[in-house]
């Protein structure tokens, strides 16, 4: 039995089917993370502690939460670039305006939503492009922050709020649970649904899809409303990790996820996602910010990183589309 399941992994690795090209992907990216983890660990011993492992965990789940929704966005051929907005915009309204951890997270996923169908009408009904309409929202929002906040946010963030962005049940972060339970969601939503297939159909042939009777403007919509929402939650789990309320809260988000969805497997083509392959692809990146603080580089590494990522993420990108 056990010959016969290495003989099938070993078959399903060696086909050219997309299950295939996951998993090589999924493989090269695992080895990948072992690799700099392993050579990080040699320089410092102290890199692979509980507690800094802990802590790369917990601050990939405000990056892995915004990931998931670019990524939808990124397979009916969308990019998001006003996620990170989202983020401090959703931040600063809901925690500004009140103490209580319930009408934080509504009135944060309130905001989402409203901005992410802002978002998909602009896109799917009046035929704006998403680099555009996202790049529109994204600024209008800044002014509005602005002006609410008149440059200095405010509000305390509750304690319950502070252990649900760094605390943990049993030693596992509670960021990394959620995280965990809305990428179980967003896998069934993409694969095992059919609005799931529907949205694939879409980004693979959006001609096709629209002769077949796909509710194509609906998807688009739903789409940029998930991602909407995902960043506003996103931005509260980093406003909890960091402590306070910035106006800037999330800033860079647009960029990092992006590289992360298509070096995790997306295609800018569309039609094309895996939602381990974006969360691994998310740990990496953390863990390379992480490895700048751990060694002692200066922080500009950070922007080095970031760049040669990006630069990755397009080399990466112009190699599938040659499949």
């Amino acid at each position: 039995m056990k010959a016969l399941l290495n003989n099938s992994f070993l078959d399903l690795l060696r086909t050219q089917t997309v299950a295939g090209r996951q998993l090589r992907e999924l493989l090269l990216l695992t080895v990948f993370l072992v690799l700099i983890w392993g050579v990080t660990a040699l320089l410092s011993p102290r890199f692979l502690s509980l507690d800094n492992l802990s802590d790369i965990l917990v601050q990939a789940a405000p990056l892995g939460f915004v990931v998931l929704g670019q990524m939808l966005v990124i397979v009916v051929r969308g990019l998001d670039l006003s996620v990170a907005s989202i983020m401090a915009t959703a931040a600063v309204l809901s925690i500004g305006a009140n103490d209580s951890i319930v009408s934080i997270v509504i009135l944060a996923l309130g905001v989402g939503f409203v901005v992410g169908a802002v978002n998909g009408y602009l896109v799917a009904y009046r035929g704006v492009t998403p680099f555009l309409a996202t790049l529109a929202t994204m600024i209008v929002l800044q002014g509005i922050r602005f002006a609410y906040t008149k440059g200095a946010p405010g509000g305390s963030l509750p304690e319950t709020f502070r252990w649900l962005a760094t605390g943990d049940i049993a030693g596992i972060p509670v960021s990394l649970i959620i995280l965990a339970v809305v990428a179980v969601a967003i896998y069934w939503l993409l694969m095992r649904s059919k609005f799931g297939y529907q949205i694939r159909l879409f980004g693979d042939n959006p001609q096709s899809a629209y002769m077949s009777g796909v509710p194509v403007r609906k998807i688009q919509m739903i789409v940029f409303v998930i991602s909407g929402v995902l960043a506003a939650l996103a931005g509260l789990f980093l406003v909890g990790y960091v402590g306070i309320v910035d106006n800037w809260t999330g800033q860079g988000y647009a960029l990092d996820s992006i590289a992360a969805a298509v070096i995790g497997g997306a295609s800018l083509r569309g039609g094309k996602g895996s939602v381990a392959g974006v969360l691994l692809a998310t740990l990496i990146l953390v863990s390379l910010f992480n490895i700048v603080v751990i060694l002692g580089l200066s922080v500009e590494f950070q922007l080095v990183i970031k760049g040669t990522l990006i630069i990755l993420a397009a080399a990466v990108y112009l190699s599938k589309s040659r499949d």
